[in-house]
Formats: C-alpha cells, structure tokens, sequence
C-alpha cells in the first residue's frame, strides 16, 4: 500500500503537509488507494479476423461509477467500463471491465468527501482500466485501443444539477 498524503482544495492538491518542525501533520487530510481488478470479461465472437473493408469499426463506450461505504472511513469506489467494437452489425470485441479501489479517508471534511469519492478517486482508478482493456485486446490479437479520457468532474457537476432539478419543489399553480 502507498500512501498520499494531500491536501483537497477547489481543485488544488498537495502532495504533503508538514508541521513547522519538519514532522507530518497528524490532522493533515490523508487519503491511502488500494488499487484492484474487481471484475473482466472479455469476447470475440469471431476471432481477430479484420473484414478486407476498409470501412472504420463502431467503438462504444459506457462508464459508470459505484461507490459503497466499508468503514467509518474506508470506501469502495468502481469504474464501471464497457466498451464494444462492431463492424457491419458483427460484434469484433467486447470488454467489461470493473476497476476498483479501495481508499481509506482521514481528516477529510464532510462537505468534500462526496466530491473526492467521485471525482478524484475515479481519476486515479481510469489509467488502470484504460491499460487493462489495451491489454486484453493486444492479447486476443487486436491492435491496442486506449480509451478516450473522461472528465468525471463534469459528470460529478452534471448529476449535482440533476439532483437539484429533481429537489426543487413544482411552482405552485392556482387554476380558477
């Protein structure tokens, strides 16, 4: 286990904090990942045989994120991929993978817990997906194929928005 030590601030992140005499800061924020594969599958219905075509396959992408609390201070967080290649209606390849981490959260403040969770810790877990579904393709005898980056910042603002239009109570409205 590797751990980081930071410091979360409106998109700021410090790698370390020290008190005055060189000693690590016991309060100091502190986030300790334990990376893993939760969950592959992958399938070629129809071997690395490439069609002569010189037409581009369909490459589909569906990512989603999982988050379960363990502990007090311990959450599991998932990146869900599914990625699939078609070429004239022939599934060419198929991964599913499910890249997990395991992240203990100290001295975190309540407010920022949620947004670390969804937005940080789904950053750190991406590169790990992105290198297991190259090599499962390299492996079945494909060319390697590197997802595109997310930005889960955006997708973590737009289901804050979401959450809010769906709170917001209806305009009350008289009919006379």
């Amino acid at each position: 286990l590797h751990a980081i030590n930071y410091s979360y601030h409106s998109q700021i992140m410090t790698t370390k904090t020290t008190q005055s005499n060189g000693a690590a800061d016991a309060n100091a924020p502190h986030i300790e990942p334990n990376v893993y594969l939760k969950d592959v599958s992958y399938e070629a219905p129809n071997g690395p045989l490439i069609s002569e075509q010189t037409v581009t396959p369909n490459v589909t992408m569906d990512v989603q994120t999982t988050i379960n609390q363990l502990g007090p201070q311990m959450y599991e967080v998932i990146v869900g991929v599914n990625v699939r290649s078609v070429l004239n209606e022939k599934t060419l390849w198929l991964c599913e993978v499910k890249q997990a981490g395991s992240f203990i959260l100290r001295n975190i403040a309540a407010a920022e817990v949620q947004r670390l969770l969804s937005v940080f810790c789904p950053n750190y877990l991406w590169p790990y997906a992105r290198q297991t579904i190259s090599d499962l393709l390299v492996k079945g005898g494909f060319a390697p194929f590197l997802l595109p980056p997310v930005n889960f910042e955006a997708l973590y603002e737009q289901t804050l928005a979401q959450q809010e239009l769906l709170n917001t109570p209806a305009a009350n409205t008289t009919v006379n």
